[in-house]
């Protein structure tokens, strides 16, 4: 063979749906086949159940299922090898593991060696570490297969270099977060120049509840050379060509652009605005529903999270409803009235006077002799998410709420009031990082001629919740952009309060925002989930005890 054709299967899977997924791998394999030659079809870690299934793994019948998948890709008999990735059981004992199926046989399974317990990833909870290597001779070279991380460890790669392997599969399923491109690209160069072997890297595409799977599959030479022919947030099957120059060597053909190249051209904001929108369709998607309802208030938060779900769904299942009170001030309602005309989008006015003029009634006597306090503020909020989940309920459409991470962080936040909803793209967005995100996709329409997706007095005026008369978000929390920093300080990176002090932020104003953070981990518990797009996303990333007696004291 001089040269070897390889489909890489960037595919977009379910969880759990084992036959739909196993169907989509025979007729993908097929389509590869007849339409590029493919003599490797090569799809991503856990393709049967797709990743994570989490304690699906655990389900007694969750294996029977897989053998029978398995049996069914042999079956099919297909005129290629597919590398496929499965959960294996031995015994008590489960593996995260791969097929590689050649002309309808099973000629090889690989184990995980490897196994990522730390930030998203739980998988010591499931599956044992896999001990050999596996090589297996292939198109006339020895070809190496292995698992995500265990590529971020030297040893599987030394082990299967010294079993003589010239080429080397790896299949993933890596999760996006901002930096985690230039990580994979570094990964490969430094792999494979050590080792001098091509690499080949399968990511799978997707939103799975909070997690987002970008693609962005790649093919390292044996010089550590990186391009990236996979597209991001997209599904793709990817061509690659790989040329025989050598007694079982084989030398990477691509005209694609550079790792380098292409990690240079994509911004923060890009990159984020992205995953949200694939993360925010998937979610509503693979749940069953095709709409979408938000609360529109005319501020920046809700802005940004309307021109989201319109890019993700379109403007004719997104409805945005205005939940005016006497606090709401002319400029939100015409704000808002003004960018869901803009966007297209439903648009419904239902003020809330009479609902929290009936509730006021009903507490009159209990409430008497006490003092107006957040608890009427609240009960507005609280108006509001009744409405928006009647609605919900009555039209089949999910509620979208739409907090931001420096909210949820300090319980700027109302239980059951605007933390009403079954999604929040923004909950792992800073309130500066939404600034930038806005303007960003204005930029994006006026690079396509059009207007502002959101007003510019939307971003430009100063935040607040119009609970109150002339209430600012600034009246009870540090500006965003101090704000935003001791959060990232805190809980992304860990930073004892001591130390952000030293770094040179205020006392007193650490103190309130690290208790804050440390409190309200009952409010963010019981909060939807949303979009990681960084690596301490509050969810999956970081969980903190609600009950418990630790003191974040600034010394």
């Amino acid at each position: 063979m001089n040269q070897l054709n390889v489909v890489m299967a960037q595919l977009n899977f379910l969880v759990g749906d084992i036959p739909g997924n196993t169907q989509r791998i025979i007729e993908t394999a097929q389509q590869a086949i007849t339409e590029h030659e493919a003599h490797l079809v090569i799809y991503p870690e856990l393709s049967l159940t797709a990743y994570p299934p989490e304690d699906l793994l655990l389900r007694p019948a969750l294996c029977k299922r897989v053998e029978r998948a398995l049996q069914q890709i042999c079956d099919a008999n297909l005129p290629g090898c597919l590398v496929v990735g499965f959960p294996h059981s031995e015994g008590e004992l489960l593996y995260n593991a791969l097929a590689v199926i050649d002309h309808g046989k099973l000629i090889a399974r690989y184990r995980k060696q490897c196994l990522p317990n730390y930030q998203v990833f739980d998988e010591r909870r499931y599956f044992s570490e896999g001990e050999e290597p596996c090589v297996v001779s292939l198109f006339g070279s020895q070809v190496a297969f292995t698992i995500c991380e265990d590529l971020w460890h030297e040893e599987p790669m030394r082990q299967a270099a010294e079993a003589g392997a010239q080429l080397m599969v790896n299949i993933n399923a890596s999760p996006f977060h901002t930096d985690k491109l230039e990580q994979r690209i570094a990964l490969l160069e430094n792999r494979a120049k050590a080792h001098a072997i091509p690499i080949l890297y399968v990511n799978q595409v997707g939103g799975q509840d909070e997690l987002v799977f970008d693609g962005y599959s790649m093919v390292a030479d044996a010089n550590g050379q990186v391009s990236v022919p996979g597209a991001g947030f997209a599904e793709a099957m990817v061509p690659v060509t790989l040329s025989l120059v050598g007694q079982g060597q084989f030398a990477v053909q691509s005209q694609h652009e550079t790792g380098k190249e292409l990690a240079t051209r994509l911004s923060l904001e890009k990159r984020c605005y992205d995953a949200m929108v694939l993360g925010l369709r998937d979610y509503v998607h693979k749940n069953g529903f095709k709409d979408v309802m938000l609360g529109l208030s005319g501020g920046i938060d809700s802005g940004l999270t309307l021109a989201i779900a319109v890019d993700a769904l379109g403007a004719e299942h997104v409805t945005a409803v205005m939940m005016p009170y006497r606090y709401t001030s002319d400029l939100s309602l015409s704000l808002a009235a003004e960018q869901a005309k803009r966007l297209g989008t439903r648009y419904e006015i239902l003020p809330i006077n009479k609902a929290y003029e009936s509730f006021a009634e009903i507490l009159e006597a209990p409430f008497a002799g006490k003092a107006v306090d957040l608890t009427e503020q609240n009960i507005q909020a609280r108006c509001r998410g009744i409405l928006l989940m009647a609605l919900s309920n009555k039209f089949g459409a999910l509620v979208l709420s739409t907090g931001n991470k420096s909210e949820v962080a300090v319980g700027y936040c109302t239980l059951y009031g605007d933390m009403a909803g079954a999604f929040n793209v923004l909950k792992d967005a800073s309130k500066t990082l939404v600034y930038q995100l806005a303007r960003y996709r204005n930029n994006v329409a006026a690079e396509a001629g059009e207007a502002d997706a959101i007003p510019e007095q939307v971003i430009t005026r100063p935040p607040s919740a119009e609970l109150a008369p002339g209430q600012k978000d600034e009246d009870s929390l540090p500006p965003y952009d101090r704000l935003d920093q001791i959060i990232s300080l805190y809980v992304e990176q860990d930073y004892s309060t001591a130390d952000i002090v030293k770094a040179g932020y205020d006392k007193d104003e650490v103190g309130k925002v690290a208790r804050l953070i440390d409190i309200n981990e009952y409010k963010r518990r019981q909060a939807s989930p949303g979009v990681r797009l960084t690596l301490r996303a509050f969810g999956r990333d970081r969980r903190y005890p609600i009950t418990q007696g630790w003191k974040s004291e600034v010394v």
